[in-house]
C-alpha cells in the first residue's frame, strides 16, 4: 500500500516550528508497520527531528543557523530575492528536504522527546507545502 497527499502549512515566520501535531492530525489511518516520508516542496525551508520538550532548543538551533549562514555576505551572488534568501538555501541544505519515520502499531514511531520541526528560513516564506508518502 502506498498513499500520497499534500499538507499545506500555515504561513510561519522565520524560525524552527514544532509541527508534529499538524502532521498527525492530517494523517489517515496508518498501517500496522511501514514508513512515513515527509518532503518539503520548497528550497528555502527544511525539516528535522529534534527535542520537543524544551523550546530553547529551537532558539539555539536558529541562532546557530544564523551564525553559520549570515545574511548580506559580499561573496553571495544569488541576491535578487532578498538578503535572507541565499542563507535560507544554505540552511535548507543542512537540514535537508525530507524525513522518513518508521510506523509501528499504526503510529509514527519516534522517541519520547522527539518532535518534527519545520524550519522556515525566510523572513516571509508564506504558506508552504509538504508531500507525505505512506508506505505500508
Amino acid at each position: 500500500m502506498i498513499n500520497q497527499f499534500e499538507i499545506r502549512l500555515p504561513a510561519f515566520g522565520r524560525g524552527i516550528h514544532l509541527i508534529t501535531h499538524l502532521i498527525e492530525q492530517n494523517l489517515p489511518q496508518l498501517p500496522d508497520k511501514g514508513m512515513v516520508n515527509i518532503f518539503v516542496l520548497h528550497t528555502s525551508a527544511g525539516l528535522t527531528i529534534n527535542e520537543n520538550a524544551d523550546p530553547s532548543v529551537r532558539y539555539d538551533l536558529e541562532k546557530f543557523f544564523d551564525f553559520i549562514a549570515p545574511e548580506n555576505q559580499s561573496w553571495y551572488r544569488h541576491t535578487l530575492e532578498g538578503a535572507d534568501d541565499m542563507p535560507a538555501h544554505i540552511k535548507s541544505v543542512l537540514t535537508g528536504p525530507s524525513l522518513t519515520i518508521p510506523v509501528t502499531n499504526g503510529r509514527m514511531n519516534m522517541g519520547t522527546w522527539q518532535g518534527i520541526y519545520f524550519c522556515e528560513f525566510r523572513n516571509h516564506g508564506g504558506r508552504r507545502r509538504l508531500l507525505v508518502t505512506i508506505y505500508g
